[in-house]
């Protein structure tokens, strides 16, 4: 069974048609990743599959379970990392993980065990009892990824999640999802930053102004863009018609900047 399906997906706001007619499947134990500019569309696409918006028209599922028709049982098998935190920032993290745990029911002793591992691999032990209102953007990041990670989910989706990090946090994140899928899991990262995609993912597929123009491993984007041997940033902007365009502006600063 696949971890994620979205069967023709369309959500519009208004007149904007955010998410064109995707379809995306996610295999059992892989690291796809969704990439795209901001705007493109990878935000309401997850949102849809959390059970947090509804489509206009299409399905998503995760392990078989209908987002739509019933959005708390998704939300028992998947972490999720939203783009914007969204933390109770009155609460300290070990406060707000005591919490998530009370609600999903969890065993006290393990929990507080593996919580008390990750903490130390993310390196925010001495905030732990601060109040989250307190802290940096990267320790509220850190914090949502261990509240995510609480419950051993078995599709973690990570909206953007390398944004405030710093390099070492980075890299422990990086280790993280890996160690996840290596546990069985499946992972679904929404990002912008190339590198990382490159770094970390089994396939990808790419969205642009809502609709998906591709999907493949690194090497299959390579042939289908004709850029063999080429970077994933590179792929992509061949695939989404921008290449022409980024050298175009390249040239014109080059211009600019020796005047």
């Amino acid at each position: 069974m696949a971890a994620v399906s979205i069967s023709n997906l369309t959500k519009s706001y208004g007149e904007l048609v955010a998410v064109d007619d995707v379809t995306i499947e996610i295999r059992d134990g892989e690291i796809y990743g969704l990439l795209g500019p901001n705007g493109a569309g990878k935000t309401t696409t997850i949102k849809v599959l959390m059970g947090l918006l509804d489509p206009d028209s299409g399905s998503t599922k995760v392990f078989g379970i209908d987002s739509r028709e019933d959005p708390i049982e998704v939300k028992k098998l998947v972490g999720y990392v939203p783009e914007e935190q969204q933390l109770y920032e009155s609460l300290t993290p070990r406060e707000l993980f005591d919490f998530i745990a009370s609600v999903r029911e969890l065993p006290e002793e393990k929990t507080n065990g593996r919580i008390k591992e990750m903490v130390k691999a993310l390196d925010f032990g001495r905030y732990y009892d601060s109040m989250i209102v307190t802290l940096s953007q990267g320790n509220k990041q850190k914090t949502m990824l261990v509240a995510a990670l609480l419950h051993r989910p078995k599709l973690l989706i990570l909206d953007e999640p390398f944004s405030g990090l710093d390099v070492r946090t980075a890299k422990v994140m990086k280790d993280i999802v890996r160690i996840h899928t290596e546990n069985g899991g499946s992972v679904l990262l929404s990002t912008h930053i190339m590198e990382i995609a490159e770094g970390l993912c089994d396939r990808v597929g790419i969205i642009d102004d809502g609709e998906l123009v591709a999907v493949g491993t690194l090497d299959e984007l390579r042939r289908k863009s004709q850029r063999e041997g080429a970077t994933l940033e590179k792929v992509f902007l061949a695939l989404t018609e921008q290449e022409d365009e980024v050298e175009e502006g390249v040239d014109t600063l080059r211009e600019a900047l020796r005047d």
